[in-house]
């Protein structure tokens, strides 16, 4: 059986294609550095990262974008040479303007140097790349009318502006008619679009109702691929209204066949938990991948088990078993490992390197810096684990400051740093618990005052709560108070319309005097709860 989530963690926007028997996923990555995340499958069960294809500064440079900024759906594709990749750079996401650049490059193999890329247009974001049986290439994206109100007769929010399309090419770009396809439904909020052609019916699979608790993957049909579109049956194929099911924020995905009258569609989900008071709903881990299999009758697409929620477990290709929790140790006195990830800057150069020494982090700006941060991190996929790590760190002051961090963005993370204070090393908690706009950082907890040398930090998650470890040759020691976990989540802070990524949890190091002090990292553990 297949069991949801297949890509645990922050994984959403899931684009999904098959090439010679091998299935391909690629997922938004946002302002986190390489963009985009493809991994690949044989079985639909068992996934592997493949690669992050946006990895030079020729195609991703997201200094200065704002959290939640940078890549957003990216979709994935193959026309039987090539695969194809489009991409949105958010370089802004607040007020009435969304200045959203889109992108396309290429290349033989996922795992190969894409192309420097096509710049395509700017008229809005969620772009994709259809390729048509005779060999035309049509560029969908959602349109935006920053003036409001939009034609797509979106109530929630008015300057979603329908589903836009032209014809484009390597050679001549974007050229022919223009024009929007489809203005939605009334759930509202139309974006996200793929499309697909099956028995001479183009299908258009969009994500409505937004990011947050109402959003679904509606479906349309047309025999013209430039409309009418005629809207399916039930108006969704996906979407979770029971707040008891244990997969909630269903929307955002893409249609594989994999047999006569029969296939899967990817979808963006969430796992949501009650905050510390037993109340709320809270989403730490974000936006995770999650796949249903589909079946056709009357030529519309119909969820196998019947009516519009997903199944925690799903019939897969194969006997094979879900993989079961695994701890993830990282000796880091060699390459970086590939789950790590950092905020935006390509030039790798300027914030880590890696040797025999161990993971060396170059203090740069503090930690929640839109432009260059030093912040290694991993993400977050189960709701209880432990992480630890090993730094060695000789701060002169206070603006220099290193250590282990639970990470969302810069209103969002608690972090335990090695600083100096009074001459002598000190560890303290900085914690930004969602506070939206200032910003403001608290200092809960005492100081702690270790002696010169590496120091040992630990992080236990339980669900809704938090607490920090440290030790020094001996055992550990807990450090301030348990800390709320549910507030670094994608309702945290400015609530579920606001952000759009998942916690992460990493090292970081930074050094306000501009002095770019070191500190080294030698191990990394990630141990979920019952993990063998």
């Amino acid at each position: 059986m297949i069991r949801n989530p297949i890509l645990p963690g922050f994984n959403p926007d899931p684009s999904i294609c098959v090439v010679d028997g091998v299935y391909y996923i690629a997922t938004s990555t946002f302002e986190w550095y390489p963009g985009v995340q493809i991994h690949r499958s044989t079985d639909l069960i068992t996934w592997e990262l493949a690669s992050r294809p946006l990895d030079r500064a020729a195609l991703l440079d997201m200094r200065g974008n704002p959290d939640s900024g940078g890549i957003w759906a990216p979709c994935l594709s193959h026309d039987g040479e090539m695969f194809w990749l489009v991409y949105t750079d958010v370089k802004r996401l607040t007020g009435p303007v969304k200045d959203a650049h889109n992108f396309i490059t290429c290349c033989e193999t996922v795992d190969g140097t894409w192309s420097d890329p096509w710049y395509v247009n700017s008229s809005g974001f969620d772009p994709s790349l259809f390729h048509d049986d005779d060999g035309r290439k049509w560029f969908v994206n959602l349109r935006w009318n920053h003036r409001g109100p939009g034609t797509g007769g979106n109530p929630k929010h008015a300057s979603f502006d329908g589903i836009l399309m032209q014809e484009w090419s390597p050679e001549t770009g974007l050229f022919g008619p223009v024009d929007v396809i489809w203005q939605g439904t009334p759930r509202g909020l139309t974006e996200g679009p793929h499309l697909l052609k099956r028995n001479g019916w183009y299908y258009l699979f969009c994500a409505e109702g937004g990011t947050g608790y109402g959003h679904a993957l509606s479906v349309a049909r047309s025999r013209d691929i430039w409309g009418p579109y005629e809207t399916h049956p039930e108006q969704h194929l996906i979407h979770v209204a029971d707040e008891s099911h244990p997969i909630q924020r269903t929307g955002h995905g893409q249609y594989v066949e994999t047999g006569e009258d029969e296939g899967y569609c990817t979808f963006l989900m969430g796992r949501p938990i009650p905050g510390p008071d037993g109340t709320g709903r809270y989403c730490p881990l974000g936006r995770e991948t999650g796949i249903e299999k589909v079946v056709w009758r009357d030529d519309w697409p119909w969820l196998e088990g019947g009516g519009m929620a997903p199944r925690v477990e799903v019939p897969g290709l194969t006997d094979a078993a879900a993989p079961a929790p695994q701890a993830v140790i990282r000796d880091l006195t060699g390459a970086l490992p590939p789950e790590f990830q950092w905020p935006r800057s390509p030039e790798t150069e300027r914030i880590y390197r890696t040797g025999s020494e161990g993971l060396t982090l170059i203090g740069r700006e503090a930690i929640g810096s839109f432009f260059e941060q030093a912040l290694v991190a991993r993400r977050q996929e189960h709701h209880r684990y432990t992480a630890e790590t090993t730094v060695d760190f000789d701060p002169a002051h206070y603006q220099q400051a290193a250590g282990l961090t639970t990470y969302y963005n810069q209103h969002k993370f608690h972090a335990l740093l090695l600083t100096s204070e009074d001459g002598a090393p000190a560890l303290r908690i900085a914690s930004c618990p969602g506070n939206w706009p200032d910003g403001g950082w608290d200092w809960p907890g005492e100081t702690a005052r270790p002696d010169p040398g590496p120091v040992d930090l630990k992080v236990e998650v339980s669900g809704a709560t938090q607490q920090f470890f440290w030790r020094q040759g001996g055992e550990w020691q807990p450090i301030g108070p348990a800390l709320n976990a549910a507030v670094i989540s994608d309702e945290g802070g400015r609530g579920e319309h606001g952000s759009f990524t998942g916690t992460f949890v990493g090292m970081v190091c930074f050094d306000t005097s501009g002095m770019a002090a070191e500190a080294r990292f030698t191990r990394f553990a990630y141990v979920p709860e019952g993990a063998a």
